[in-house]
């Protein structure tokens, strides 16, 4: 069994500009859990069921949340948690990650502290993620100064590409069931990484702790999420300079708004060849002749 869930291409990718890394542990954690279940015709059988366990997260010795997570890249959850957050800027202000699932807790030593951290997390909104995530308060403040490229474009066929991917890829949804997955891929439809966790908040998180780790820009990415494009997913897909949002399910009223607040292009309901384009059209370029292609095979294939 792979002890982390994400696969790491960097053909295409870059250590971050200084070359510094942090002292990190590699604590992943087993991912799934043999049960015993009865079923209606009293038949035992066994079954894998996802993990899920706290992650009490200190920085600096201060307890600032306990987050629930599948456990295959704590480190990087930890590390996108806190940029998410805007509770550290710069990744060498992070001196070392330290996960010790015999406690359950991580702990994170900074370089000089998190200067006002008290009144900075002192406002939490419980979000609607699964495993409830939350975000705290001070960060709708910050949409308006996130400028996500203009010039981006996605073709209708890297759209499919990705969809393809996705539901080839081996995971533990498919072992195990009841987990959420988030991907990040270029713009040519390349899978760089791919994360799985309870909740698709713990997700994005550690793809943006691994795209911060590495120095990856977001501007000519493209995110993926099998979960949905709410709020809180929109505004950390902006933070990390994504301007494309992909997913098998549906949005949020909210999660439209801020979409729409920062341009970024959400495609929604995306199974197969369709998708539902919710925001920012201008970015798409759609083929129909591709389109046309593909269902002129299907009808050839059905003859």
């Amino acid at each position: 069994m792979v002890a982390a869930r994400f696969w790491q291409p960097w053909q295409n990718s870059k250590m971050n500009e200084s070359g510094y890394r942090p002292e990190l542990s590699h604590a992943s954690a087993s991912l799934t859990h043999e049960v015993t279940a009865i079923d209606e015709r009293g038949r035992a059988s066994k079954l894998h069921i996802p993990a899920e366990r706290p992650l009490t997260v200190y920085v600096d010795k201060r307890e600032l949340v306990t987050l629930m997570t599948l456990g295959g890249a704590p480190e990087m959850l930890t590390l996108g948690y806190l940029r998410n957050q805007r509770l550290v800027r710069a990744l060498d202000d992070v001196v070392s990650i330290q996960v010790d699932w015999s406690v359950d807790a991580v702990a994170v030593v900074t370089r000089k502290g998190i200067a006002g951290i008290e009144e900075r997390t002192a406002k939490k909104v419980v979000t609607t993620g699964c495993g409830q995530g939350s975000v705290f308060g001070g960060l709708m403040d910050e949409v308006d100064r996130i400028h996500l490229p203009p010039d981006a474009r996605l073709t209708q066929s890297t759209v499919y590409r990705i969809v393809d991917t996705i539901r080839t890829q081996q995971s533990v949804y498919k072992q195990a069931g009841s987990v959420h997955g988030c991907a990040l891929f270029s713009n040519t439809g390349e899978l760089l990484y791919f994360v799985e966790d309870v909740g698709r908040h713990n997700a994005v998180d550690a793809i943006a702790g691994l795209m911060w780790l590495d120095g990856v820009a977001g501007a000519d990415k493209v995110f993926y999420t099998t979960g949905r494009l709410t709020s809180e997913m929109v505004i950390k897909g902006a933070q990390m300079g994504i301007p494309f949002l992909l997913s098998r399910s549906g949005t949020t009223q909210m999660g439209h708004m801020v979409a729409e607040r920062v341009g970024m292009s959400l495609l929604a309901r995306c199974s197969g060849r369709h998708f539902l384009l919710l925001s920012g059209a201008e970015r798409l370029v759609f083929e129909p002749d591709f389109l046309d292609a593909l269902e002129a095979e299907r009808q050839r294939h059905y003859a």
